[in-house]
């Protein structure tokens, strides 16, 4: 398998765990993989009366740093314009909104899960 297709599938693998992760903690899932002009969000949900973007990261090799590390402020402002197209696509521009990141570990099988809310 190539590097680019194996990282493809720790993506989506990462994008099905976080589904089942924020499903377990009282979120609603709206859709995965919005696309926006040349943005992606992993994840749209809700949270009670919250509309919430959520980036995926997972990595399987500590030896690239965290997961969370790789939301850098340009991945970022991608993020706030594609939840915009969302937000204006689905005419919710009176609705609270937030970003959350979801970090997985996955040393040797073992996951581990890092929620920040409202990271940026």
């Amino acid at each position: 398998m190539s590097g680019e297709a194996s990282r493809r599938n720790v993506g989506k693998d990462g994008e099905r765990l976080a589904v089942s992760f924020l499903e377990h903690q009282g979120y609603t899932i709206l859709e995965r993989n919005y696309t926006f002009n040349h943005g992606e969000i992993d994840i749209v949900a809700r949270e009670k009366d919250e509309l919430v973007f959520v980036e995926v990261k997972m990595r399987r090799n500590p030896q690239f740093g965290s997961p969370e590390e790789s939301v850098t402020p340009t991945k970022q402002e991608l993020l706030r314009r594609t939840a915009e197209g969302y937000v204006h696509e689905k005419k919710l521009e009176n609705c609270s909104c937030r970003f959350d990141v979801v970090a997985i570990r996955d040393e040797n099988g073992v996951k581990t899960f890092v929620h920040y809310k409202n990271a940026f």
